[in-house]
């Protein structure tokens, strides 16, 4: 699972900031750090800022909301298989299926 992905479900309140920082492997103390980042700058706040530029392949924010929104107000009884159908032939959006089972 990616660092962002991680951190997204945190925010949405799929798993607590503690869980989210036993994922990673970083200390709760770091997982604070990103917290404040990401309600500071928003999504461009979680950037990798050794590099200091975003990654070209992020999924842009409103989408990555937009998936949210949808798996926890329509789709919230459907496995990731049902739900990634849904969202490629009825949403219209197009990312990993990866990206959102957090395998």
């Amino acid at each position: 699972m990616k660092v962002q992905e991680v951190i997204l479900r945190a925010i949405s309140g799929q798993i607590h900031w503690f869980q989210a920082a036993e994922i990673l492997g970083v200390s709760c103390r770091q997982m604070r750090r990103w917290k404040r980042r990401y309600e500071t700058h928003g999504y461009d706040g979680l950037y990798d800022r050794r590099r200091k530029v975003p990654s070209p392949r992020r999924v842009p924010l409103d989408t990555a909301e937009k998936v949210l929104r949808l798996y926890r107000e329509k789709y919230f009884d459907f496995n990731m298989s049902h739900f990634y159908d849904k969202l490629t032939k009825e949403h219209n959006i197009k990312l990993s299926y990866n990206w959102g089972c957090g395998r």
